[in-house]
């Protein structure tokens, strides 16, 4: 019986090593992953840039960014004023404010322009010729503004499943945009 005893204890004595093992193992592992997720700080901070988003009324302004920002297009109200909003990427946040299309408000969009690092220009490509005229005006008045002249520009011919859609070519004609 002794003998017996004896072998079963090495029996469970190797089988407790064993078992010890994998679980120091284990443990270690586990340890590995919870240094790993908890201390070892934060993660890096994604750069941050600050953007402009400018455009006539009814260009598409908000539904853009509520796209970005995966929100429902039905809750989509045309912006009076300004908004802003942090659309975040894999890399980087984008914070960008939207300011308004409407005449009245056009004539105040200079005094959002500080700190921007970039522009978004959305024009409405089926819009009326006069719309449309007024849109390059306005770009052309941001391209030249001493605030916005060396950011790097993004212009948007939304609206482009429209029947009344033009292409870029005849939204811009002979205007030369360098």
């Amino acid at each position: 019986m002794s003998v017996t005893l004896v072998m079963l204890s090495n029996f469970f004595f190797s089988f407790g090593l064993n078992f010890l093992s994998q679980c120091l193992i284990k443990r270690n592992k586990f340890f590995k992953c919870f240094r790993a997720l908890c201390c070892k700080g934060p993660p890096p901070a994604r750069p941050e840039y600050d953007l402009v988003c400018i455009g006539l009324t009814g260009s598409g302004k908000t539904s853009l960014l509520s796209k970005l920002c995966s929100e429902s297009p039905d809750n989509v109200v045309s912006t009076t004023g300004f908004s802003i909003k942090a659309v975040p990427f894999q890399n980087a946040i984008l914070n960008i404010k939207e300011l308004g299309g409407a005449d009245n408000i056009r004539k105040y969009w200079s005094r959002y322009y500080q700190g921007s690092q970039g522009v978004i220009f959305v024009l409405d490509s089926a819009s009326s010729e006069d719309d449309l005229e007024t849109a390059r005006n306005e770009l052309h008045s941001a391209l030249q503004h001493p605030q916005l002249c060396t950011l790097p520009f993004l212009i948007l011919a939304n609206h482009q499943d429209k029947p009344a859609a033009r292409s870029v070519q005849e939204v811009f004609g002979t205007h030369k945009l360098h």
